[in-house]
């Protein structure tokens, strides 16, 4: 997928905005399942949930970051319509690894 840019338009209305919104949203959903599987690991002595706690917390920052390129690609003079692939793929791999931490640490706190 190549990356597909428009020229911009004198009003962008709120979908850069929006955009900015949904990555941070992102980031903050993957901060607070990194903190629940990180108490999870730490309060039942798995440190695979630690683990996957940091793996998370490192995904929050990049989402972050892909949020913060992604605002200055809608608000420039160019619109940049597709973002990188590289970052849907992470952001759904995250989403997954948040997914299974979270599940895995419903069956630690079930088992302790």
């Amino acid at each position: 997928m190549a990356a597909y840019s428009v020229p911009a338009t004198g009003d962008p209305g709120l979908q850069p905005e929006r955009t900015a919104l949904a990555w941070s949203r992102t980031a903050l959903a993957l901060a607070v399942n990194a903190l629940l599987s990180m108490r999870a690991g730490f309060v039942a002595g798995q440190p695979l949930l630690v683990a996957v706690g940091v793996v998370l917390f490192a995904a929050s920052g990049a989402a972050v970051a892909i949020g913060t390129v992604r605002r200055r690609q809608l608000a420039g003079q160019r619109l940049v319509i597709t973002p990188p692939r590289g970052a849907l793929v992470g952001v759904a791999a995250a989403t997954l690894l948040a997914s299974v931490g979270g599940i895995a640490s419903i069956f630690v706190e079930g088992a302790v």
